[in-house]
């Protein structure tokens, strides 16, 4: 049984970035870690406002779904919040990579900023209810349709994404960067919501 609640209490926040970094440690690790500080970088940056969180039955947070908002994200941060964590010339070259794995603004559609379950609770509906959560969420803002963004090697979420009625849009390669990122490509996929 898992509760979905709007939001991050101050108490699941830090088993928040344990699962978070869990998730996309592998994808950002070269670029955030070393993994203390990219831990440490995640305290300080994620927005409370700007999620949902998956509770079990004893009150354990077991998943986060991050979305991004005219006034934010749910991981983003500011340049302020790279410099304090990796000084002038690490969040120097930090910002230009993160900048170039996602600039993008859409003010169309509502867009998710991650998914992240906990490993032990994979596969038993939790990633399908913060998705839900999401959906519910876009609609009430307005939104005709939800976006995000999948990389090549996580097929379990793309086959998650697809069930749910998303459709992937567009691929976009790596380049050289896939060295850098450790994913080849990344697909685009939104689903209508009406």
């Amino acid at each position: 049984m898992v509760t979905i609640r709007q939001g991050l209490a101050a108490e699941h926040r830090a088993e928040a970035v344990r699962i978070y970094w869990e998730a996309f440690g592998g994808k950002l690790g070269l670029v955030l870690g070393p993994d203390t500080r990219a831990r440490g970088f995640l305290a300080r940056v994620l927005r409370a406002d700007h999620c949902f969180s998956a509770v079990d039955g004893a009150g354990r947070l077991v998943g986060v779904a991050g979305f991004k908002s005219p006034r934010g994200s749910f991981a983003g941060g500011s340049a302020a919040d790279l410099r304090a964590s990796y000084g002038r010339f690490g969040a120097a070259w930090r910002s230009a990579v993160l900048w170039l794995l996602s600039h993008e603004v859409d003010n169309h559609r509502f867009l998710i900023d991650g998914i992240a379950v906990a490993r032990s609770s994979r596969g038993q509906g939790v990633g399908h209810a913060l998705l839900e959560a999401l959906c519910t969420e876009a609609r009430a803002r307005g939104y005709a349709s939800i976006r995000l963004e999948v990389i090549d090697s996580n097929w379990r979420a793309r086959a998650l994404y697809e069930r749910m009625g998303f459709v992937a849009t567009r691929t976009e390669r790596m380049g050289p960067l896939r060295y850098l990122f450790g994913f080849s490509a990344a697909t685009t996929m939104v689903r209508p919501l009406s």
